[in-house]
């Protein structure tokens, strides 16, 4: 990751494209201080597709009844 002043990200601005086109992060400062970040965009993500797994996951009747053996644990019983 390099740093360059505004100065020359102004100067060299294809050569930075380029570069972040490539994978390559640059930093741009200005008088020294580090003020924004040019970075490749990368792949879009994917949108989720709600229901995909309707019909394939079952859930038991009882799955939120209480654990009462961990519960008594828990509790020294």
């Amino acid at each position: 990751m390099d740093i360059v002043n505004i100065h020359e990200a102004k100067t060299h601005f294809s050569k930075l494209i380029d570069s972040a086109m490539n994978g390559h992060e640059t930093i741009i400062a200005k008088a020294g201080k580090p003020v924004a970040k040019l970075v490749p965009i990368g792949p879009e993500k994917k949108k989720r597709q709600f229901g995909v797994l309707k019909g394939k996951v079952k859930i038991s009747s009882d799955f939120d009844e209480p654990l009462t053996d961990i519960i008594n644990a828990f509790e020294g019983r």
